[in-house]
């Protein structure tokens, strides 16, 4: 599974005003692990950055005088990005302005589309912390994870947080630590593990009471009612008698 997580920056908010590109930042997961792969540009957006968005990421003109224009790296990015599932945080506006600079740039943006899928880490956040902040830093928060050098927002560095946040949302961090260890240990050393059940007597089954499995009954029954004869565990139960 080749996963790439996207973010970018912008001269301001609106492509269909004329803002664009000016840094994108892109790492990449193969079976979500980070691979060591990475796409990184910033680019020359042949127009005047917005002071709002200078105070979000500092980036000014005099800093992309000599960067290429989006159409020069172009194709190296689409071919970075071609076949993979794009993670990011507020997709619809990422997506927005990589259509605008694809078709700018004379490209096929529905060729293009058709070969990636997209999540969008801030509807996941908000299925799952419904009424709570979920942008970068308070997800940082919440799960944990360092984000002190984020003094200014930054695509390649916004995109390697969101990486961590995205597995940690997603219980990949757990998983990913615990391969870390199996595949620390020797042979030998794993030889070594003990299951806690070796040498141990069999546990002795405490079987239910009369009165209890009528008590449990009627608490069914409670329940059934309840939901109008919906009720999944007396449904498994005439399965399992029959």
């Amino acid at each position: 599974m080749r996963q790439i997580i996207l973010d970018t920056e912008t001269t301001g908010l609106e492509p269909s005003e004329g803002h664009r590109i000016i840094e994108i930042g892109c790492i990449e997961l193969i079976d979500r692990r980070p691979s060591g792969g990475s796409f990184h540009q910033y680019l020359q957006p042949d127009r005047d950055i917005d002071a709002g968005a200078i105070e979000v990421h500092g980036i000014t003109n005099d800093d992309l005088a000599d960067k290429p224009r989006f159409a020069d790296i172009a194709a190296d990015f689409v071919a970075f990005i071609d076949g993979a599932e794009l993670v990011i945080h507020n997709a619809p506006f990422d997506l927005g302005f990589i259509r605008h600079e694809i078709e700018l740039a004379g490209m096929a943006w529905e060729a293009i589309a058709a070969r990636i899928t997209v999540t969008d880490t801030l509807a996941l956040a908000r299925s799952r912390h419904p009424g709570q902040k979920n942008n970068l830093d308070a997800l940082c928060k919440r799960y944990g994870i360092d984000n002190s050098q984020r003094t200014l927002h930054g695509a390649l560095l916004d995109a390697e947080i969101l990486a961590e946040v995205y597995l940690a949302m997603t219980g990949g961090q757990s998983a990913l630590l615990l391969d870390e260890i199996v595949q620390s240990r020797s042979v030998e050393t794993v030889s070594e593990i003990q299951r806690l059940s070796a040498g141990r007597a069999p546990l002795r089954v405490v079987r239910a009471t009369a009165e209890e499995r009528h008590l449990h009954a009627e608490r069914i029954r409670d329940i059934d009612n309840a939901a109008a004869g919906g009720c999944l565990w007396l449904q498994l139960e005439d399965v399992t008698t029959h």
